[in-house]
Protein backbone atom coordinates (compact mmCIF):
# COMPACT_ATOMS: atom_id res chain seq x y z
CA UNK A 1 0.00 0.00 0.00
CA UNK A 2 1.36 3.09 -1.05
CA UNK A 3 1.34 6.67 0.68
CA UNK A 4 0.16 9.96 -0.47
CA UNK A 5 -0.46 13.24 0.99
CA UNK A 6 -2.47 15.96 -0.43
CA UNK A 7 -1.10 19.37 0.41
CA UNK A 8 -4.11 22.00 -0.72
CA UNK A 9 -6.90 19.81 -0.02
CA UNK A 10 -9.41 22.59 0.32
CA UNK A 11 -10.15 23.34 -3.11
CA UNK A 12 -12.21 21.48 -5.77
CA UNK A 13 -9.14 19.92 -7.73
CA UNK A 14 -8.02 19.07 -3.67
CA UNK A 15 -11.92 17.10 -3.18
CA UNK A 16 -11.86 15.84 -6.28
CA UNK A 17 -8.47 14.30 -6.33
CA UNK A 18 -9.02 12.77 -2.45
CA UNK A 19 -12.57 11.66 -3.52
CA UNK A 20 -10.10 9.35 -6.24
CA UNK A 21 -7.94 8.98 -3.73
CA UNK A 22 -9.93 7.28 -0.46
CA UNK A 23 -11.70 4.61 -2.93
CA UNK A 24 -8.34 3.66 -4.87
CA UNK A 25 -7.56 0.09 -4.23
CA UNK A 26 -3.46 0.34 -3.49
CA UNK A 27 -2.81 4.14 -1.92
CA UNK A 28 -3.77 5.30 1.50
CA UNK A 29 -4.25 8.78 2.41
CA UNK A 30 -1.80 9.64 5.04
CA UNK A 31 -2.55 13.45 5.43
CA UNK A 32 -4.51 16.31 3.64
CA UNK A 33 -3.23 20.19 4.45
CA UNK A 34 -4.97 23.88 4.63
CA UNK A 35 -3.04 25.83 6.80
CA UNK A 36 -6.49 28.02 7.07
CA UNK A 37 -8.56 24.68 7.99
CA UNK A 38 -6.29 22.94 10.12
CA UNK A 39 -8.41 20.44 12.47
CA UNK A 40 -11.73 21.05 10.46
CA UNK A 41 -13.48 17.78 9.02
CA UNK A 42 -12.28 17.26 5.71
CA UNK A 43 -16.16 15.96 5.03
CA UNK A 44 -17.18 19.79 5.73
CA UNK A 45 -15.53 21.26 2.69
CA UNK A 46 -16.38 18.22 0.22
CA UNK A 47 -18.99 16.16 1.70
CA UNK A 48 -18.48 13.08 -0.97
CA UNK A 49 -16.05 12.43 1.55
CA UNK A 50 -18.63 11.87 4.49
CA UNK A 51 -17.48 9.01 6.82
CA UNK A 52 -13.89 9.25 5.59
CA UNK A 53 -12.72 10.79 8.96
CA UNK A 54 -10.12 12.65 7.16
CA UNK A 55 -9.08 16.55 9.10
CA UNK A 56 -7.10 18.85 7.81
CA UNK A 57 -3.68 19.43 9.29
CA UNK A 58 -0.70 21.98 8.56
CA UNK A 59 1.93 21.33 6.75
CA UNK A 60 4.42 20.88 9.64
CA UNK A 61 2.23 18.34 10.72
CA UNK A 62 2.98 16.04 7.54
CA UNK A 63 4.73 13.08 7.29
CA UNK A 64 7.42 11.23 5.44
CA UNK A 65 5.28 9.54 2.34
CA UNK A 66 5.57 7.73 -1.03
CA UNK A 67 4.14 10.79 -3.00
CA UNK A 68 2.66 14.04 -2.11
CA UNK A 69 0.37 15.94 -4.51
CA UNK A 70 0.23 19.69 -4.64
CA UNK A 71 -2.90 21.06 -5.27
CA UNK A 72 -2.64 24.42 -3.72
CA UNK A 73 -2.75 28.63 -5.21
CA UNK A 74 -0.79 28.96 -8.39
CA UNK A 75 2.32 30.36 -7.83
CA UNK A 76 3.37 28.84 -4.31
CA UNK A 77 4.93 25.39 -5.34
CA UNK A 78 8.16 26.87 -6.03
CA UNK A 79 8.09 28.14 -2.54
CA UNK A 80 7.00 24.74 -0.79
CA UNK A 81 9.37 22.42 -3.27
CA UNK A 82 12.55 21.85 -0.89
CA UNK A 83 9.89 21.50 2.24
CA UNK A 84 7.92 18.74 0.15
CA UNK A 85 11.06 16.87 -1.49
CA UNK A 86 12.21 16.49 1.68
CA UNK A 87 8.99 14.15 2.88
CA UNK A 88 8.58 12.48 -0.43
CA UNK A 89 10.73 11.01 -3.20
CA UNK A 90 7.75 11.60 -5.62
CA UNK A 91 5.84 15.32 -6.67
CA UNK A 92 3.15 15.52 -8.79
CA UNK A 93 1.98 19.69 -9.06
CA UNK A 94 -1.06 20.30 -10.35
CA UNK A 95 -0.57 24.11 -9.80
CA UNK A 96 0.85 25.94 -12.91
CA UNK A 97 4.20 26.45 -11.40
CA UNK A 98 6.08 24.09 -13.52
CA UNK A 99 3.94 23.15 -16.13
CA UNK A 100 6.27 25.44 -19.05
CA UNK A 101 9.90 24.87 -19.34
CA UNK A 102 10.35 27.73 -21.67
CA UNK A 103 11.12 30.87 -19.45
CA UNK A 104 10.21 33.34 -22.22
CA UNK A 105 6.82 32.06 -22.32
CA UNK A 106 6.41 31.87 -18.64
CA UNK A 107 7.36 35.02 -18.49
CA UNK A 108 5.10 35.89 -21.11
CA UNK A 109 2.15 34.44 -19.35
CA UNK A 110 2.19 34.61 -15.95
CA UNK A 111 5.05 37.27 -15.44
CA UNK A 112 7.42 35.08 -13.10
CA UNK A 113 10.10 32.42 -14.98
CA UNK A 114 11.09 28.72 -13.89
CA UNK A 115 13.90 27.91 -15.86
CA UNK A 116 16.90 25.42 -15.45
CA UNK A 117 17.73 22.68 -13.65
CA UNK A 118 13.96 23.08 -11.30
CA UNK A 119 12.02 23.53 -14.45
CA UNK A 120 13.30 20.96 -16.58
CA UNK A 121 12.81 18.73 -13.97
CA UNK A 122 9.25 18.59 -14.25
CA UNK A 123 7.46 15.76 -17.01
CA UNK A 124 4.34 17.06 -18.66
CA UNK A 125 1.66 15.00 -17.16
CA UNK A 126 -0.17 13.64 -20.04
CA UNK A 127 0.44 9.70 -20.14
CA UNK A 128 -1.18 9.69 -23.96
CA UNK A 129 2.02 11.50 -25.05
CA UNK A 130 4.87 11.62 -22.28
CA UNK A 131 4.57 8.03 -20.67
CA UNK A 132 7.55 6.61 -20.73
CA UNK A 133 8.78 10.05 -19.09
CA UNK A 134 6.55 9.70 -16.02
CA UNK A 135 7.64 6.10 -15.35
CA UNK A 136 10.88 7.30 -14.74
CA UNK A 137 10.10 11.07 -13.30
CA UNK A 138 10.29 12.04 -9.85
CA UNK A 139 8.54 15.30 -10.82
CA UNK A 140 5.44 15.74 -13.02
CA UNK A 141 3.66 18.41 -13.62
CA UNK A 142 -0.21 18.17 -14.74
CA UNK A 143 -1.25 20.20 -17.82
CA UNK A 144 -4.12 22.90 -17.86
CA UNK A 145 -7.91 21.70 -18.16
CA UNK A 146 -7.87 23.26 -21.26
CA UNK A 147 -4.01 22.84 -22.51
CA UNK A 148 -5.10 18.85 -21.84
CA UNK A 149 -7.84 19.15 -23.78
CA UNK A 150 -6.38 21.13 -26.82
CA UNK A 151 -2.85 19.12 -26.51
CA UNK A 152 -4.62 15.20 -26.94
CA UNK A 153 -6.88 16.95 -29.52
CA UNK A 154 -4.24 18.25 -32.02
CA UNK A 155 -1.04 15.96 -31.20
CA UNK A 156 -1.62 13.82 -34.32
CA UNK A 157 -1.61 16.46 -36.10
CA UNK A 158 1.08 18.35 -35.11
CA UNK A 159 3.43 14.82 -35.21
CA UNK A 160 2.75 14.75 -38.92
CA UNK A 161 3.77 18.37 -39.57
CA UNK A 162 0.05 19.20 -40.42
CA UNK A 163 -0.10 21.84 -38.35
CA UNK A 164 0.39 25.91 -38.53
CA UNK A 165 -0.48 28.56 -36.27
CA UNK A 166 -3.50 26.92 -34.06
CA UNK A 167 -6.65 28.81 -33.43
CA UNK A 168 -8.42 27.21 -30.47
CA UNK A 169 -12.28 27.86 -29.11
CA UNK A 170 -12.47 26.63 -25.77
CA UNK A 171 -15.55 26.33 -23.37
CA UNK A 172 -15.20 25.75 -19.69
CA UNK A 173 -17.65 25.78 -16.89
CA UNK A 174 -17.79 27.52 -13.76
CA UNK A 175 -15.42 25.03 -11.55
CA UNK A 176 -12.51 25.98 -14.08
CA UNK A 177 -12.13 28.99 -11.79
CA UNK A 178 -12.12 27.30 -8.57
CA UNK A 179 -13.54 26.92 -4.98
CA UNK A 180 -12.19 31.14 -4.60
CA UNK A 181 -13.50 32.42 -7.86
CA UNK A 182 -14.91 35.42 -7.10
CA UNK A 183 -17.67 37.11 -7.94
CA UNK A 184 -17.80 36.06 -11.60
CA UNK A 185 -18.52 32.63 -10.56
CA UNK A 186 -21.50 33.41 -8.44
CA UNK A 187 -24.24 31.84 -9.53
CA UNK A 188 -26.19 35.21 -9.77
CA UNK A 189 -23.67 36.97 -12.30
CA UNK A 190 -22.74 33.30 -13.88
CA UNK A 191 -25.93 31.35 -14.74
CA UNK A 192 -27.28 31.29 -17.67
CA UNK A 193 -24.12 33.43 -19.25
CA UNK A 194 -21.59 32.75 -22.78
CA UNK A 195 -18.89 35.01 -21.95
CA UNK A 196 -16.02 35.54 -23.37
CA UNK A 197 -13.52 36.79 -20.58
CA UNK A 198 -10.03 35.83 -22.65
CA UNK A 199 -10.44 36.62 -26.25
CA UNK A 200 -6.82 36.14 -26.50
CA UNK A 201 -3.78 35.66 -24.35
CA UNK A 202 -5.47 33.28 -22.11
CA UNK A 203 -2.61 31.48 -19.95
CA UNK A 204 -3.03 27.81 -20.82
CA UNK A 205 -2.00 28.96 -25.01
CA UNK A 206 1.57 29.09 -23.55
CA UNK A 207 1.37 25.21 -22.91
CA UNK A 208 -0.36 24.21 -25.93
CA UNK A 209 2.32 25.90 -27.89
CA UNK A 210 5.09 24.32 -26.23
CA UNK A 211 3.74 20.92 -26.41
CA UNK A 212 3.10 21.30 -29.82
CA UNK A 213 5.38 23.13 -31.06
CA UNK A 214 3.61 25.74 -32.88
CA UNK A 215 2.30 29.48 -32.15
CA UNK A 216 -1.30 29.04 -30.58
CA UNK A 217 -3.87 31.19 -29.83
CA UNK A 218 -6.93 30.61 -27.82
CA UNK A 219 -10.31 32.39 -27.07
CA UNK A 220 -12.30 30.96 -23.89
CA UNK A 221 -15.81 31.44 -23.13
CA UNK A 222 -17.68 30.92 -19.86
CA UNK A 223 -20.59 28.81 -20.24
CA UNK A 224 -23.55 27.90 -17.85
CA UNK A 225 -22.15 24.52 -16.45
CA UNK A 226 -20.27 23.59 -13.24
CA UNK A 227 -18.23 21.12 -14.74
CA UNK A 228 -16.67 20.36 -18.49
CA UNK A 229 -14.46 21.57 -21.21
CA UNK A 230 -14.66 21.74 -24.90
CA UNK A 231 -12.27 22.85 -27.15
CA UNK A 232 -12.72 23.32 -31.08
CA UNK A 233 -9.89 23.78 -33.67
CA UNK A 234 -10.11 24.75 -36.94
CA UNK A 235 -6.43 23.25 -39.31
CA UNK A 236 -5.75 23.91 -42.54
CA UNK A 237 -5.76 19.46 -43.80
CA UNK A 238 -5.72 20.52 -47.71
CA UNK A 239 -6.59 17.38 -49.42
CA UNK A 240 -6.60 15.00 -46.18
CA UNK A 241 -10.60 13.62 -45.56
CA UNK A 242 -12.29 12.79 -43.00
CA UNK A 243 -11.45 9.14 -42.87
CA UNK A 244 -7.58 9.29 -42.83
CA UNK A 245 -7.63 12.15 -40.88
CA UNK A 246 -9.54 9.93 -38.06
CA UNK A 247 -7.15 6.88 -39.15
CA UNK A 248 -4.02 9.35 -37.65
CA UNK A 249 -6.03 9.35 -34.84
CA UNK A 250 -7.16 5.48 -34.45
CA UNK A 251 -3.24 4.61 -34.95
CA UNK A 252 -1.67 7.18 -32.13
CA UNK A 253 -4.55 6.85 -29.67
CA UNK A 254 -5.99 3.18 -30.54
CA UNK A 255 -4.87 1.42 -27.56
CA UNK A 256 -4.93 4.27 -24.84
CA UNK A 257 -7.25 3.64 -22.19
CA UNK A 258 -8.54 6.98 -21.59
CA UNK A 259 -9.16 8.67 -25.36
CA UNK A 260 -12.08 7.90 -27.51
CA UNK A 261 -12.98 8.73 -31.06
CA UNK A 262 -16.38 10.47 -31.01
CA UNK A 263 -17.34 10.03 -34.43
CA UNK A 264 -20.59 8.77 -34.85
CA UNK A 265 -22.96 8.87 -38.05
CA UNK A 266 -25.90 9.60 -36.22
CA UNK A 267 -27.62 10.06 -33.27
CA UNK A 268 -27.72 12.82 -30.61
CA UNK A 269 -23.91 12.45 -29.52
CA UNK A 270 -22.58 11.65 -32.31
CA UNK A 271 -19.32 14.09 -31.34
CA UNK A 272 -17.66 15.20 -28.38
CA UNK A 273 -19.89 16.61 -25.19
CA UNK A 274 -19.06 17.02 -21.98
CA UNK A 275 -21.83 16.10 -20.02
CA UNK A 276 -21.34 12.78 -20.78
CA UNK A 277 -18.16 12.64 -19.94
CA UNK A 278 -18.69 14.40 -15.85
CA UNK A 279 -17.05 12.52 -13.46
CA UNK A 280 -15.19 10.24 -16.36
CA UNK A 281 -11.30 10.91 -16.81
CA UNK A 282 -11.95 10.23 -20.46
CA UNK A 283 -11.35 12.64 -23.40
CA UNK A 284 -13.57 12.07 -26.21
CA UNK A 285 -12.27 13.43 -29.24
CA UNK A 286 -14.23 14.36 -32.60
CA UNK A 287 -13.69 15.40 -36.98
CA UNK A 288 -15.18 17.10 -39.19
CA UNK A 289 -14.35 18.12 -42.47
CA UNK A 290 -15.65 20.92 -44.79
CA UNK A 291 -14.44 19.39 -48.33
CA UNK A 292 -12.42 22.38 -48.68
CA UNK A 293 -9.33 22.06 -46.71
CA UNK A 294 -10.62 22.51 -43.69
CA UNK A 295 -10.78 19.99 -40.52
CA UNK A 296 -12.54 20.98 -37.06
CA UNK A 297 -11.05 19.16 -34.41
CA UNK A 298 -13.31 18.39 -31.64
CA UNK A 299 -12.73 17.67 -27.69
CA UNK A 300 -14.58 17.05 -24.41
CA UNK A 301 -13.09 16.19 -20.75
CA UNK A 302 -14.31 16.93 -17.46
CA UNK A 303 -12.25 19.85 -16.22
CA UNK A 304 -11.74 18.45 -12.60
CA UNK A 305 -11.15 14.70 -13.76
CA UNK A 306 -8.73 13.79 -17.26
CA UNK A 307 -7.97 17.92 -16.68
CA UNK A 308 -6.48 17.78 -12.90
CA UNK A 309 -7.29 15.58 -10.47
CA UNK A 310 -7.82 12.39 -12.86
CA UNK A 311 -4.47 12.80 -15.36
CA UNK A 312 -2.95 13.69 -12.02
CA UNK A 313 -4.30 9.75 -10.38
CA UNK A 314 -3.16 8.67 -14.16
CA UNK A 315 0.68 10.29 -13.76
CA UNK A 316 0.73 8.81 -10.05
CA UNK A 317 -0.53 4.78 -11.55
CA UNK A 318 2.42 5.17 -13.48
CA UNK A 319 5.06 7.07 -10.96
CA UNK A 320 4.56 4.21 -7.96
CA UNK A 321 4.04 1.50 -10.70
CA UNK A 322 0.67 0.57 -10.20
CA UNK A 323 -2.18 -0.30 -13.09
CA UNK A 324 -2.09 3.08 -14.79
CA UNK A 325 -6.51 3.28 -14.93
CA UNK A 326 -6.72 1.66 -10.99
CA UNK A 327 -9.03 3.99 -9.57
CA UNK A 328 -10.25 5.65 -12.65
CA UNK A 329 -12.57 3.75 -14.23
CA UNK A 330 -16.37 5.36 -13.70
CA UNK A 331 -17.68 5.75 -16.68
CA UNK A 332 -19.51 8.57 -15.71
CA UNK A 333 -23.34 9.48 -15.22
CA UNK A 334 -26.00 10.10 -18.37
CA UNK A 335 -28.13 11.36 -18.00
CA UNK A 336 -27.69 14.20 -15.34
Amino acid sequence: MKRVAVVGGRGFVGGELLRLLVHHPDVEVSAVTSDTHAGQAVENAHPPLRGSGLRYRTRAELDPVDLVFLAGVHGTTVELLDEIAALAPKIVDLTADFRIEDGDLMERYYGWRREGERAGAFVRGLPELHRKQIIDADRVAVPGCMATSAILSLAPLASRGLLGEVRVDARTGSSGSGASGGSAGSHALRSGVMRVFAPFGHRHEAEITEALGVEASMTVTATPQVRGVQTLATVDTGELGERELIAFYRADYGTEPFVRMANSPRGLYRYPDPKVLLGSNFCDLGIATDGRGHALVMAGIDNLMKGAAGGAVQCMNLMLGLPETQGLTFPGLHPV
